[in-house]
């Protein structure tokens, strides 16, 4: 006979926080966001640790490198998308582990020939205002000269004058050569006033960009996740079909840990992929699991040696899973009989596994349901794939500023690895839509906003800590009347709509 769970499944919009005594020092300034990344033994320091509790979600639409320097510079860490070929992906993990170095490999490039239209778009679609000139454009070429804005605002250039009729020749360049170390580069540039210092090899070849603003970029953003060489942490998505060579590639490019990408993550491939990755890479990168729902599923994924786990199945707002299979389970619901299993665990074995909360935040005050509930730290598409670090385009919708935003389970995407149960089949449906959402603008801005928030929130509930408001947090179910009394009603706004973040 099938087994009926007693109790509705629930969501995060069902529950409310109930304050608790705020003494004098719950301000937000006090508040400390650190968290485990991955499964540590109690006494001991977890390896990888967050300074922010949130991680961006292993989506082409959303995680790529560009978003992986941008929230790792923050404090979160990002899971490079795995939908894309081995060589492409292992190729972002490397720009990572390569931008925090102070080594950056150019990816603005272009020939002496080109004109100052095409600086022009380079700068609309990057928003570097620095440009390599190599003799064939490309980003290892041999170097010719240098552009800066500075340069053609200078001139005057038309947008049709060639790019070596106003390029800061190569013969008035400073630059350093190939082996020179960090702190040499930046001596240089603080001693001859650059912004900008190329490095070449013996051939003149461009091998990297050292940059002035680097050198600031900790003091920015005090907040960095960084390993133990002063590098951005990374991490990327991996399947169940060809993890043996994309693993090999990924650890080979410098990645800090992997996580299998699944919509439902309790599966004997799984647990072949886990124990494939222990035996061949232990202690050179960790390996997160999921997505799971309940107990059994969180015990069988630690069983294989899984580092973290990843909890949600059709919960976030491009998925349809649960609309096309029938599959799933609310997250509130999910995320509370995990984060019991990952207690019960810990007491028997005096080893703690990190809980990652997948899918379903709607609003700001979800994340910190989300960890009350037990979660260590949340993933998120739809929030980070608003802004401009995300990899899609933006553009116009009836007026107003979008970005593309589409599911792993789409046609789009076209990943089927993620949905597929194995054998040579591919899936005949979609679990995932193609859509838009509301352009925010930078990373960053948004980031802070929402970071402010969960420490306000936090102080409300009198915890100064992830693990204090684990311990200390109360919550209550809510009616739909409730949930109506708590926006604005019976008024009539003033020339704008509220809208969620």
């Amino acid at each position: 006979m099938a087994y009926f769970y007693n109790e509705p499944s629930r969501t995060f919009s069902e529950y409310l926080l109930v304050p608790n005594l705020s003494t004098k020092e719950c301000m937000p300034g006090n508040v400390e966001l650190k968290t485990p990344l991955v499964k540590y033994r109690v006494g001991e320091k977890p390896s990888l640790q967050l300074n922010i509790p949130v991680a961006s979600a292993i989506m082409q639409s959303v995680s790529d490198n560009n978003m992986a320097i941008a929230l790792a510079k923050c404090g979160g860490v990002s899971f490079v998308y795995g939908s894309q070929s081995i060589e492409n992906q292992a190729e972002m993990v490397r720009k990572v582990k390569k931008y925090k170095a102070g080594f950056v490999v150019s990816d603005s490039n272009l020939r002496p020939d080109n004109t100052l239209r095409d600086v022009v778009d380079i700068k609309e679609r990057t928003g570097h205002s620095t440009i390599a000139v190599t003799e064939d454009g490309t980003p290892t070429g041999r170097l010719v000269g240098i552009v800066t804005s500075r340069d053609y605002r200078l001139s005057r250039a038309s947008l049709d004058q060639k790019i070596n009729e106003f390029m800061t020749p190569f013969s008035q360049l400073i630059y350093g050569q190939e082996g020179i170390t960090l702190k040499e580069a930046n001596d240089m540039i603080w001693e001859h006033k650059l912004n900008c210092l190329p490095i070449i090899d013996d051939q003149q070849k461009l091998v990297y960009l050292v940059f002035r603003k680097d050198y600031d970029s900790h003091k920015e953003n005090p907040n960095e996740l960084l390993d133990g060489s002063k590098r951005l942490i990374v991490g990327a998505g991996i399947n169940t079909r060809d993890y043996k060579e994309r693993v090999t590639a990924l650890v080979d490019a410098g990645v800090d840990l992997v996580c299998i990408d699944s919509s439902d993550g309790y599966s004997e491939w799984q647990s072949d992929t886990i124990k494939w990755i222990k035996e061949n890479f232990q202690g050179e990168v960790k390996v997160g699991a999921g997505n799971v729902v309940d107990r059994e599923g969180f015990r069988y994924l630690v069983a294989a040696g899984a580092d973290f786990i990843k909890v949600g199945i059709g919960g976030g707002s491009i998925c349809i899973t649960r609309e096309q299979k029938g599959i799933g389970r609310g997250q509130a619901s999910s995320v509370i009989e995990v984060s019991a299993a990952r207690d019960e665990y810990l007491k028997e074995t005096g080893i703690y596994i990190p809980i990652c909360s997948d899918g379903g935040i709607v609003h700001d005050y979800h994340i910190v349901l989300a960890l009350a509930m037990g979660a260590d730290f949340v993933m998120l598409g739809r929030y980070f794939a608003r802004f401009d670090e995300s990899p899609t385009r933006k553009i116009k919708v009836g007026g107003n500023f979008v970005k593309e935003y589409w599911g792993e389970g789409s046609n789009r995407a076209r990943n089927w690895q993620r949905y597929d149960m194995g054998g040579d089949s591919k899936l005949g449906f979609e679990e995932g839509v193609d859509s838009y959402v509301p352009y925010a603008g930078k990373l960053k801005d948004n980031l802070d906003t929402t970071i402010h928030k969960i420490k306000s929130t936090m102080c409300n509930c009198g915890a100064l800590s992830v693990y204090e408001l684990q311990q200390k947090a109360r919550l209550t179910l809510v009616s739909a009347t409730s949930i109506k009394e708590g926006g604005a009603h019976d008024v009539i706004l003033k020339d704008k709509e509220l809208s969620s973040s």
